[in-house]
């Protein structure tokens, strides 16, 4: 079982360490926080491009595909009344010479994103709290 700790790091900041990683996230001024990382939600929607990267990397090198130049441009429909997201749009940008035959497939790699399935199936959330023990002494 993979376990991250997160701790709060003064302010409104919040760092998660997992591993010899350790990601920091902030709030903008207006929420308490100085603005010195992105968000935690703004790090979870990066994530789903640097994962939809990563398959487009594995397809074109795989095949010898140029990589160079390749993009992927996302943007999110997000509801005005609730903040909610709505849809995430992700737009690949082929470098030139990019053959027209691999397009199709391209995009179906990308759609193999661990992070899109694990939204289409999400996970159960169990919250639980523990009381931290006193040393003696």
């Amino acid at each position: 079982m993979m376990q991250m700790v997160t701790t709060l790091g003064g302010g409104a900041r919040v760092d998660v360490e997992f591993g010899p990683f350790r990601v920091r996230t902030d709030q903008p001024p207006h929420a308490g926080g100085e603005a010195s990382a992105p968000t935690p939600f703004a790090t979870f929607l990066a994530s789903i491009g640097a994962c939809a990267g990563i398959y487009a990397l594995s397809f074109c090198r795989t095949r010898g595909l140029p990589v160079e130049g390749l993009q992927i441009v996302q943007t999110m429909d997000t509801d005005r009344v609730t903040g909610m997201v709505r849809a995430i749009h992700l737009d690949i940008h082929l470098p030139p010479g990019f053959p027209e035959k691999y397009r199709d497939a391209l995009i179906r790699a990308v759609e193999q994103c661990t992070i899109k399935k694990h939204l289409e199936v999400p996970p159960r959330f169990e919250i639980t709290t523990r009381a931290a023990v006193r040393a003696a002494g």
